[in-house]
């Protein structure tokens, strides 16, 4: 997987709904249910609650966090 690639898709996807699947260290596991809001050269940000929270397209790649578009 390409970080342009990744960095296209997500832009094809601004103002969807998405849930952000974090996985963390000792199995924690986090998720957030929000809208894709911007994108940048090295993250793209949700809004969630009236948040903005930012991730990593690295993270997406290497398989930190999962995206799933509602």
């Amino acid at each position: 997987m390409n970080i342009d690639l990744v960095r296209n898709e997500i832009n094809n996807n601004i103002d969807r709904e998405v849930l952000i699947t974090v996985y963390g260290l000792r199995n924690k596991i986090k998720k957030y249910k929000g809208t894709l809001y911007k994108t940048y050269p090295n993250i793209f940000s949700i809004i969630d609650n009236g948040v903005e929270k930012s991730f990593s397209y690295n993270d997406y790649i290497i398989g930190d966090i999962k995206i799933k578009y509602l």
